[in-house]
């Protein structure tokens, strides 16, 4: 294979990762309109939840379930189930925190009658 390419295929999670983050961080930097920037937030919040279950996956291991009558256990064997369980808790922050951003969205809407940074901020200063 490439030598070029090698380390993008044997890295593709990290890759994937950087690429869906970047789109989320540029989305809330350079747009000006409130529900892209919420958007980009929701995209950049995937990003992280995709980087620790991809780090918490192991290849060839199954699920942390030891059986009834298993004599030896080899911890190799199995998933590590730390970033799955954290990433599960990050899930209902995210979504906890989209649903009030979007209440103060609709609450800067109902007052301004726009969606648009520019048009809140030369509303707010006149």
């Amino acid at each position: 294979m490439n030598t070029f390419l090698e380390p993008l295929v044997s890295h593709f999670n990290y890759v994937a990762y950087i690429a869906i983050m970047m789109i989320g961080l540029y989305a809330m930097a350079a747009k000006r309109n409130l529900m892209k920037k919420l958007i980009g937030m929701g995209i950049f919040q995937t990003s992280i939840m995709l980087l620790y279950v991809s780090i918490g996956a192991k290849e060839g291991a199954s699920i942390p379930i030891v059986a009834k009558y298993a004599e030896t256990i080899s911890p190799e064997s199995y998933v590590n189930p730390l970033p799955h369980v954290l990433m599960l808790t990050a899930i209902v922050v995210s979504v906890a925190t989209l649903g009030v951003a979007l209440c103060l969205v609709q609450v800067i809407y109902k007052q301004y009658k726009s969606l648009e940074e520019d048009t809140i901020l030369d509303k707010e200063r006149s």
